[in-house]
This record gives C-alpha cells, sequence and structure tokens, in this order.
C-alpha cells in the first residue's frame, strides 16, 4: 500500500511539473511573439544644417593651352633639338627641315617669274605695237583685243609666280621651326629622317608644346545632372595619383552640344563635356591622369535637413492599406486606392516620425482619418511611428533640405534601410533601444 500511495504521489508531481513546464513555454513564447512584432530602429532628431548640392563626374586632365607644331611644306627632318619631358621656352629652336628641296623650290619659283616677267614685256610691247597701227586703220578689232587679253593672260602669270616665290621662300624661312610658347615638350611624333607632310588640309603634327602650369579638368556630365551647373561654379577635384588631396577648380565652359555613347543600345549614354579650369596645379602632373570632379551646384545654409537613409517613398494614402502577413498589401476600401481602374499610382515622399500613441497622418497641415487602425498592446518601453509626407528642396550626399512637412527637433527613423523600406507602417510599434542595451 505505502508503494502505491508512493507512485501516486509521484505521479502527481511529474504532472504537476509538466503543467508548470507547459506554462512556462507558453509564456516564454507569448514573450518572444511579442518582441518579434516590434521592429528596432535608430532614430535622430531634425536639426539645422548646411546642404551642399553636388553634382559627381569623372574625366582627365589636359593643359589649357597647348600648341601643336607642324611644318607648312613637305621636307625631310634633318635635325630635332629638344626630348619629351624637356622644358622650353619662346623662340627656342625645335625642329630642322631640309633646305636642299625647299632651295630648290625656290630657285624653281624664282625662274618662273623671270619667265613670267619676260612674256609681259613681249606681250606689251605687242599690245603697244597693234594699237599704234590700229590707230593708222592698219588693224583690225580683233586683233587688237587679242594682244590686249595676251598681256592681261601674262601679267596675270606673273602675280601667281610671285605669289609663289613668296610661299617658298616663307617655306625656308620655315625650316627652321621655334616654339610660340613658354612650355613643356609633352610629345614628339617624329625622328630624325621622316618625312614631314605639309598641306593645309591635312595636319602633320611634329610637336607638342604645352603649359602644365594652367591645367584643366575635362568631365563628361549627365544629360540629367548638366542644367544644374553654371560658369563659375566652384568645384572640388579629386586626382587619382594624388591620394587624400583635395583639389579646387571653377567651371569654366560647359558644351552645348551633346555625346551619345552606345547609340540604340540599352547602355546609351547622353552625356556633356564640361570644362574644369584648376586654381591650383600640383607640382609633377601630367596631361592624361584621371580625376573625378565634384561640381557644387547649390549651397543651403542653416535649413532643417534629414539624412538621405531617412527618405522613403510609398503610395499616397498608404496608411490605409492592409498586410495580409506575407508582405503583400491590399487597399481597405475602394474609394482610397486605385480600384477606379487607373492604373497609375501617386506617389509621395515620406519620413517617419516617432511618437508616443497612435494617431492619423499629418498631411498638408491636417490630421487624416486612419481606416483599419487596430489597436494593439505593446510592449512597455516601445513607442509608435507615424507617416509624415514632406516635401525636399538640395541634397547633399548625405543629407536631403526640408521645404516643408518637419519641424526642428521632431525624431525620425534613420535606420536600419530594411525597416525604413519596407517593414515600417503607420501606427507601427517600435523600439530605440538597441538589443544590446536591453540585454
Amino acid at each position: 500500500m505505502a508503494n502505491n500511495k508512493f507512485t501516486k504521489r509521484k505521479k502527481k508531481w511529474i504532472i504537476i511539473g509538466l503543467v508548470v513546464t507547459i506554462i512556462v513555454i507558453m509564456i516564454t513564447a507569448n514573450i518572444i511573439r511579442d518582441d518579434s512584432d516590434i521592429i528596432h530602429v535608430d532614430t535622430e532628431k531634425v536639426i539645422r544644417r548646411a546642404v551642399v548640392q553636388k553634382v559627381n563626374a569623372s574625366g582627365k586632365i589636359q593643359p589649357e593651352v597647348e600648341v601643336k607644331i607642324s611644318s607648312t611644306s613637305s621636307a625631310i627632318i634633318d635635325s630635332i633639338t629638344v626630348v619629351e619631358g624637356e622644358y622650353v621656352k619662346k623662340n627656342q629652336h625645335l625642329i630642322s627641315l631640309d633646305r636642299k628641296q625647299l632651295q630648290a623650290n625656290v630657285d624653281q619659283t624664282l625662274s618662273a617669274v623671270r619667265s613670267a616677267s619676260a612674256r609681259v614685256k613681249q606681250d606689251k610691247a605687242n599690245k603697244e605695237r597693234v594699237e599704234l597701227i590700229y590707230e593708222q586703220g592698219l588693224a583690225s578689232d580683233q586683233e587688237l583685243e587679242a594682244v590686249q587679253a595676251a598681256y592681261e593672260i601674262s601679267k596675270s602669270q606673273l602675280d601667281q609666280a610671285r605669289a609663289s616665290l613668296l610661299v617658298t621662300k616663307d617655306a625656308l624661312d620655315k625650316a627652321r621651326l621655334v616654339s610660340p610658347q613658354n612650355g613643356i615638350v609633352t610629345r614628339v611624333n617624329k625622328e630624325v629622317g621622316e618625312m614631314a607632310m605639309g598641306g593645309m588640309f591635312s595636319l602633320d603634327v611634329l610637336m607638342i608644346i604645352a603649359d602644365l602650369s594652367k591645367m584643366e579638368v575635362i568631365v563628361d556630365v549627365n544629360e540629367n545632372d548638366v542644367v544644374s551647373i553654371s560658369i563659375g561654379d566652384t568645384t572640388e577635384i579629386e586626382i587619382d595619383a594624388y591620394i587624400d588631396t583635395v583639389f579646387y577648380g571653377v567651371v569654366s565652359e560647359i558644351a552645348h552640344m551633346a555625346e551619345t555613347a552606345n547609340f540604340g543600345s540599352q547602355e546609351q549614354v547622353t552625356n556633356f563635356k564640361v570644362k574644369i579650369r584648376m586654381l591650383n596645379v600640383p607640382l609633377n602632373i601630367r596631361p592624361g591622369m584621371s580625376a573625378t570632379a565634384n561640381i557644387i551646384t547649390d549651397v543651403r545654409k542653416n535649413v532643417l535637413a534629414i539624412p538621405i537613409q531617412s527618405l522613403t517613398v510609398r503610395e499616397f494614402g498608404s496608411e490605409n492599406k492592409l498586410f495580409d502577413g506575407k508582405g503583400k498589401k491590399d487597399w481597405s476600401d475602394g474609394d482610397d486606392g486605385p480600384a477606379n481602374g487607373s492604373k497609375k499610382k501617386e506617389l509621395e515622399e515620406l519620413v517617419f516620425v516617432l511618437a508616443g500613441e497612435p494617431s492619423g497622418v499629418l498631411r498638408e497641415g491636417k490630421i487624416s482619418e486612419v481606416k483599419n487602425d487596430k489597436k494593439k498592446k505593446f510592449k512597455r518601453g516601445s513607442q509608435f511611428v507615424h507617416i509624415r509626407p514632406v516635401t525636399v528642396g538640395a541634397s547633399s550626399e548625405t543629407h536631403y533640405e526640408i521645404l516643408s512637412g518637419l519641424k526642428e527637433n521632431e525624431e525620425i527613423v534613420i535606420g536600419n534601410y530594411k525597416a525604413v523600406s519596407k517593414d515600417l507602417t503607420h501606427n507601427t510599434q517600435v523600439n530605440t533601444k538597441k538589443k544590446d542595451d536591453e540585454d
């Protein structure tokens, strides 16, 4: 009998233990569930600050002024007196061309001038002789006109020969090429013994002289950004070869004609060339170096501003949407959503403002009624967030200027990204304490 009583007591305590265990598990599950319903967020107060709007673009460095040295006549290069990288002064000797052929050209054109001059004298004497006998009635009108025309043609040929002589003499004089300015020899395209090709329509560049003390950055700016850029805009310049160094410049020129890359493809890009004159040129800079420019297009001082990560976009009236727990959304009422058949949805920019209790949406100075607002119990220490539509102005790399919708010192949600962009809705319960603080 004693054993039976002991066995019954043992079973009783086992049952009680099981019940207590189940209750503890249920309570723990409820706590975990409640905690899972509360979204942990980071917040920040709205303050006044400066917002600097910039347009970022990349490009290459080149001299503001570079001169291409070429010959006006074709001749063999006899000597080159400088090398790439050498500094030269104005009027310094650079290249000598072979004078033999050029002198021969001068002699040939000089002979042509002499021949044309003799022909003029002969045609003039014939003209005077025919004019004399014409006055005596011994020559016809046709004979007189013929000798006069011959005389005019010979004079014209003489003028042409003299012009050719000037050209050949000029070419001979320019057989010795000199630098038109102070600068650095940035390129030598020919060697001694090669032919320098002269011509009016095909420029044969023999050498390039550049003033490296005056440099500019040529960048490609997207068509959407170029409209905000103006001549004289201040620019921050970063050169790949100069790490952790910022140089400054001003916009000096904006192209009026666009350049299109990858035309006709999905990667088609339309850009405009923008020239930026550097204000402080570093030593040992080289043409062709890669650079990135931040063109400052607008500066707003002492304005209300919010971090860029706090701004999101939702459909207008999103506070009246239902959530099925699977991430899908539906409109609670056909009058509130696009139930009229319109496929176009109106969007609005907004932030989430921290609040102590559920409420409507402050939109254009009025508190709107929120449909399907289910009041929930929330854990002590948690708070609510409200949708707050805002109007933004200028933007920097980190902040947006606020034109309307927020007041100074209001606390807004700045993270995490998933919460701001997807998870948070109007009157969502949140906890601003970090998990480490709770533990």
